[in-house]
């Protein structure tokens, strides 16, 4: 898989935070919370319109922090214990248990019968030591980005953890951000889903390279 772009990490750093409001609209959208941009904009400028409920509320205040996280931790080492990090920055204040630790019990997915395993009946550690592994920057972030939606670590905010993680690879390596767009998320969850059944996660790459990945 070809990089599409070279940045240095702080030119990086510097367009994520530029497209920081999008990404969280975006984000935010993938996991099923109905917001604007013109309302994210206006939370993220502390601006209470009185469009958005508590809860997504609490779920945008979620992303903020985490984004903040990833962008002041950007050398830290990726680890499983880092992703639970993100995990508790993300959902905190939302009434979500156990918070910033793996699911004790099985989860649905809309669209499938499809069931993921137990984090218990899981190895993340080699699984990520896997990926850590592969060579192509480009192509490490997006599996990694596909591996953690689909291994279901978390109860609730499985994709937020998973756009937060891969981008903070992305960003330390200089090739832009993964964002899916909000008016192709159907499309997307198409082929999610067909990930999600058959562990085959080729289609599934070739999409997020061509439609979410943005640099300059």
């Amino acid at each position: 898989m070809k990089n599409k772009y070279n940045m240095s990490k702080a030119d990086n750093i510097f367009f994520a935070k530029r497209k920081l409001v999008d990404n969280i609209y975006k984000s935010a959208n993938l996991e099923g919370i109905a917001i604007t941009f013109a309302d994210t904009y206006a939370f993220m400028n502390n601006v209470n319109n009185g469009n958005i409920s508590v809860d997504d509320m609490l779920k945008l205040k979620g992303l903020k922090d985490a984004w903040q996280l990833v962008l002041d931790t950007i050398d830290e080492p990726l680890t499983i214990d880092y992703i639970k990090k993100v995990h508790f920055d993300i959902c905190k204040g939302q009434n979500i248990h156990p918070l910033g630790e793996f699911r004790d019990k099985g989860v649905g997915i809309t669209g499938t019968s499809w069931r993921p395993k137990l984090p218990s009946e899981c190895d993340y550690e080699s699984e990520l030591k896997e990926i850590l592994d592969i060579e192509n920057e480009l192509d490490r972030c997006i599996i990694l980005f596909c591996w953690i939606q689909r291994s279901q670590m978390f109860l609730d905010g499985n994709k937020r953890v998973a756009n937060l993680v891969a981008n903070k690879e992305m960003i330390r390596n200089g090739q832009g951000i993964i964002a899916v767009p909000v008016e192709k998320i159907g499309d997307y969850f198409v082929k999610l889903i067909k990930y999600y059944e058959t562990n085959d996660m080729k289609d599934l790459k070739l999409w997020i390279y061509d439609n979410c990945i943005d640099g300059i």
